[in-house]
């Protein structure tokens, strides 16, 4: 199978029409093994994924360092990466409840950390991972259009921003993406998001595709979370809301069924299927994830089965909300 390709928006790169985000594959899902993780960034390379999405507090700078070692044994030119920067940890792994630090001067200072950790002389997509209110967005993408005269990086993105922020954003610089939630189970994006970034000819990396796991088809309520698993304190992953988001994806895999596919590839390729400009994020960290996940990009869902999928997992049906209040509070997205 060869991977088809997408645009990300009219000044953006030319990516997979699946990319590969590594942050389970260092932080927040648990414990990884990294032999594993760099196996499975080799086979999506293989596969003709190209697009590969990091942060540089995943690990802590981990994550960066795992993708330095696997593109050791692959072509930098073959990959194009993507690369948040802004949220603040504690020596403890904690995330600080604190605005993120997108300020002119640390676009630069985390740049130059980024830079080296991947053992690279430029980032193909930077963007910030979250904003602060008390930092203007044109300050920040003023100091990444600087990045990108120098050399440093290619193209500018933004993550997690709502629609007003994006006009502002993108009067400053040519904007090629916004990496944002959005699943069957996340459809905020299509109230002004999603409309804005048709307008502006800006793509969307959309993240979460599976809900963190819920859409995946693999997912018992008898799994058992630890601590440093951050679905242990996702409102979606509690109790009762749980198990009414599970009836959904039983509802999904009943519709997968009858198409010949999983659970997992029908939420992928429905949200491929709702525009072109739209790249699907898979979180695989395993080989095995990872060709399920990629056999998404062969299933074609005609009118019947966007309508089949649409009456199992309706707008709106997800119980609780995609993060805890402290960090939904701070999503500019959802303001």
């Amino acid at each position: 199978m060869t991977l088809a390709t997408r645009e990300l928006g009219t000044t953006g790169p030319e990516v997979s029409a699946l990319g590969l985000g590594a942050m389970g594959m260092s932080d927040l899902y648990g414990p990884a093994d990294d032999a594993e993780s760099v196996a499975t960034l080799h086979a999506a390379i293989d596969a003709g994924v190209t697009l590969i999405d990091t942060g540089d507090f995943y690990g802590a700078g981990d994550n960066e360092m795992l993708i330095a070692r696997a593109l050791r044994e692959r072509r930098r030119e073959d990959v194009v990466l993507s690369v948040k920067f802004g949220a603040r940890r504690t020596p403890d792994g904690a995330f600080q409840h604190v605005p993120a630090d997108v300020s002119p001067a640390a676009v630069k200072d985390r740049l130059a950390y980024s830079l080296r950790r991947l053992d690279t002389d430029y980032i193909d997509i930077y963007r910030p991972a979250r904003l602060d209110s008390s930092v203007p967005v044109e300050e920040t993408v003023g100091a990444l259009a600087e990045m990108r005269q120098a050399g440093h990086i290619r193209h500018i993105g933004l993550s997690e921003v709502g629609a007003d922020t994006i006009r502002r954003a993108a009067a400053v610089a040519p904007i090629s993406d916004v990496q944002i939630e959005y699943s069957l189970l996340s459809r905020g994006p299509e109230r002004a998001v999603i409309p804005v970034l048709r307008e502006l000819g800006i793509g969307l990396t959309a993240y979460g595709v599976l809900s963190r796991g819920l859409l995946s088809g693999h997912w018992t309520a008898a799994r058992s979370l630890g601590t440093d698993d951050f679905r242990a304190h996702s409102p979606r992953f509690r109790d009762e809301n749980l198990h009414a988001n599970l009836r959904l994806a039983e509802a999904l895999g009943k519709v997968a069924e009858r198409l010949g596919a999983t659970t997992a590839q029908v939420a992928i390729a429905w949200v491929a299927a709702q525009g072109e400009h739209i790249v699907p994020l898979v979180g695989a960290r395993r080989r095995e994830r990872l060709a399920e996940s990629l056999g998404a990009a062969a299933l074609v869902l005609d009118a019947d089965a966007l309508a089949a999928i649409e009456a199992a997992v309706p707008a709106g049906s997800a119980a609780g909300e995609r993060y805890a209040a402290p960090f939904l509070a701070a999503l500019d997205s959802e303001r």
